[in-house]
């Protein structure tokens, strides 16, 4: 694209560049493999192996054990392999050369999807990647597809971050996401497994999720939202309903009480020296609240005292 002068936009670098020039400019490769099911032979401009567009056979194809990618909804699917049936494979699949056939980079659900439509070959193009390049490729390409349920998107995150050494706000920029967003979703892996598989399944939203995070029922939580429906609100409402009071230890109190009888004799003697009378502090057991009694021996200390609390003269 260019601009109102006509001049190049700037193009993205890093990985976000990659990708785009993986996915985005993949119509305007030109086939380089005569033969659909062949692996790619020869060389390209850059010294490597030639790699574009060809037709290969399903069967030569397997899919990435690392795909971060792992459900699948199955009526989604069906409906994708119906539109393939009658319109073929619109956009192309990546893949790279591995083990003689070739090991699936971006695009299994289209694969997946192909084959429920007995189709025989699928469009794919050609890259010759190494281990590294193909698993951050993949989860790249369905991260900015939103190709991903929460609970993958936070998996692929945290890979990102453990296998290429990103940072959160390295990992938010390279994806076009903010680095809350990040952070948010990485949370969701401290999910027990049985909220992350309602999750994966979609019976719960990310907003319940979060409002789950942290507390000690959270599956049976978890179980009454999913029956009732509540929303994300209701949820936050429930889990603060059910929050336990947290128990104070003998040791604790006594330690508290002490601190805090010490304190008031503290402000008593203050008061009193400031005063000049008797001042007694009452201190209740719980509630905070309490009494203060002020001890004079004539009218005059009370007509004193009254000016001090009021500082106006009598």
């Amino acid at each position: 694209m260019s601009d109102g002068n006509d001049r190049p936009a700037p193009r993205k670098m890093g990985l976000g560049r990659g990708l785009d020039a993986l996915l985005g400019e993949a119509m305007r490769e030109k086939p380089v493999i005569p033969n659909a099911g062949s692996v790619a032979s020869g060389t390209d401009e850059t010294g490597g192996r030639s790699s574009g567009i060809a037709g290969i056979n399903i069967a030569d194809i397997h899919p990435n054990p690392d795909q971060p990618r792992r459900y699948f909804a199955a009526d989604a699917l069906s409906d994708l392999a119906q539109s393939i049936a009658r319109h073929g494979v619109i956009q192309p699949i990546v893949v790279r050369p591995h083990k003689g056939g070739y090991q699936i980079v971006a695009g299994e659900r289209r694969w997946r999807a192909a084959q429920k439509a007995q189709i025989h070959t699928i469009p794919a193009i050609v890259r010759h990647l190494d281990d590294s390049q193909t698993l951050e490729i993949a989860l790249l390409e369905n991260i900015q597809r939103q190709d991903l349920n929460p609970i993958e998107e936070a998996e692929a995150y945290k890979r990102l971050c453990d296998e290429f050494g990103h940072s959160q706000a390295a990992l938010a920029e390279i994806v076009d996401k903010s680095r809350s967003h990040v952070a948010n979703m990485m949370r969701l892996l401290d999910l027990p497994l049985p909220l992350r598989d309602l999750v994966i399944e979609g019976h719960l939203q990310m907003g319940h999720a979060r409002a789950l995070l942290g507390s000690d029922q959270a599956v049976e939580l978890a179980a009454v939202v999913v029956k009732k429906g509540l929303s994300v609100r209701a949820t936050e409402a429930l889990v603060r309903k059910n929050r336990p009071e947290k128990k104070e230890t003998r040791g604790a109190a006594a330690m508290r009480n002490g601190a805090i009888d010490a304190d008031i004799r503290a402000v008593e003697t203050h008061l009193g020296d400031l005063l000049g009378l008797k001042v007694s502090i009452n201190q209740q057991a719980t509630g905070g609240a309490g009494s203060v009694t002020f001890q004079y021996a004539n009218l005059d200390q009370l007509d004193m005292l009254c000016q001090r609390l009021t500082g106006e003269n009598f």
